[in-house]
């Protein structure tokens, strides 16, 4: 599977966590325990997405060669903040960088440097406060901006 068709995959696999979580019950500590886990996913799925669609774009407009550096530069893409996303799609073409800029603002810019920034600090031991509420709206927003950037990447 290749571009937008494997970030379906990703969906599916991430959405059908959310659902597993959702039964968990009223327990909040639980909730909160799982919370931390579905950030760790969201983030991991905004980079495997990212990923997959540039890879996509390499694929359908270059050489073999292009689609070698696009894999090995995307295979180290990690903490894919707002920033880092708009250098990544800058560095294909311009006009994405800043069409990328636009479009991510408020609710947008928060949910992505939120979601990678709470991953971190999970990652490394920190103690966070996420609800499953919270880590939920940001994941309907990551994967507004992921629509996006499939839009510019791999349009249909």
């Amino acid at each position: 599977m290749t571009g937008r068709a494997e970030v379906t995959r990703l969906k599916q696999r991430l959405d059908a966590t959310f659902e597993r979580v959702a039964r968990v019950g009223s327990d909040l500590e639980l909730q909160s325990d799982f919370a931390r886990y579905l950030c760790v996913l969201v983030s991991g799925y905004l980079e495997r997405a990212v990923a997959e669609l540039v890879l996509e774009h390499a694929r359908r407009s270059g050489g073999s060669s292009l689609q070698r550096f696009v894999e090995l530069r995307t295979r180290r893409f990690t903490n894919a903040n707002t920033e880092r996303l708009q250098n990544l799609l800058g560095s294909f073409d311009p006009d994405w960088r800043q069409t990328l800029e636009s479009f991510l603002v408020d609710e947008l810019k928060d949910a992505v440097d939120s979601i990678v920034n709470l991953r971190n600090t999970i990652a490394h031991g920190g103690s966070v406060g996420l609800t499953y509420r919270r880590v939920s709206d940001y994941s309907v927003r990551v994967q507004r901006v992921v629509d996006r950037i499939a839009d510019l990447c791999a349009p249909i």
